[in-house]
């Protein structure tokens, strides 16, 4: 894979789990990462720390992308500290999981506006202050795949950030940018073991062809290389990095 030096990288909700993986692979690869949070300052600076010791430049920018008024400020502070923005991963999201009969509004709501709106205001933003020739990758989600009871609205919204990085990708297609969405499986990250017993564990690890959780790192290596110049004829298509689960 391609050197991604020169380029430079906003990860919305990074500060850990699979978007501060994320981060780190793409510096690594050589671009310059912005760490988007939205309240744990001190885990989004552990991992500008960290991009640093691996020998590339990161920072933290606190922005809440369920307003459109952060994710203006969160470019236009990229810009002005970077002088410009190559990549634009959208990482940041929240699962609350519920029956559709037991979902309240707020539930609803917040899931809608964190990670629908969230992608596109970050879209919109991106129409005209990304690049020509740059990327995007949006996290969606394997279970748009599946049929699990307590995911209809979780799954709802991230068919919706599907549906519309496709018509996206055809909009924005004329300045060389491409778009696509990874779909994890389930992954071993703190929030989501939280709360889940053994048993139910090894059942979500037996859903894939490995019969292991994934790790955040398999997630990173597909977003980077969706990042790369190589990656430049993928566009417009939905990846499963799910272990063959669905």
């Amino acid at each position: 894979m391609s050197s991604l030096k020169g380029k430079i990288a906003i990860v919305t909700g990074s500060s850990r789990g699979i978007g501060a993986e994320i981060a780190k692979a793409l510096g690594k690869n050589g671009a310059k990462i912005i760490i988007n949070y939205t309240v744990n300052k001190d885990s989004a600076e552990s991992v500008v720390n960290q991009i640093i010791q691996n020998g590339s430049e990161a920072i933290s920018i606190q922005a809440d992308v369920s307003l459109q008024k952060d994710v203006s400020r969160l470019f236009d502070e990229t810009i002005s500290h970077f002088g410009k923005i190559d990549v634009l991963v959208n990482n940041a999201g929240v699962m609350l999981n519920s029956l559709i009969k037991d979902t309240t509004d707020d539930l609803f709501d917040k899931q809608m506006n964190i990670n629908v709106k969230g992608v596109f205001y970050t879209l919109r933003e991106a129409s005209t202050k990304l690049a020509d020739n740059g990327s995007i990758i949006n996290l969606s989600s394997t279970v748009t795949r599946t049929i699990f009871p307590t995911y209809g609205i979780y799954s709802a919204s991230k068919i919706a950030i599907e549906q519309m990085s496709k018509v996206f990708a055809k909009e924005i297609g004329n300045r060389g940018i491409n778009v696509n969405c990874v779909l994890p499986g389930p992954t071993s990250t703190e929030l989501f073991l939280k709360g889940k017993s053994e048993e139910l564990i090894a059942q979500l690890a037996n859903n894939n062809a490995f019969k292991r959780l994934g790790t955040p790192s398999d997630i990173a290596k597909v977003v980077a290389f969706l990042a790369s110049d190589e990656a430049k004829w993928i566009s417009a298509q939905n990846i499963g990095a799910n272990g063959a689960m669905a």
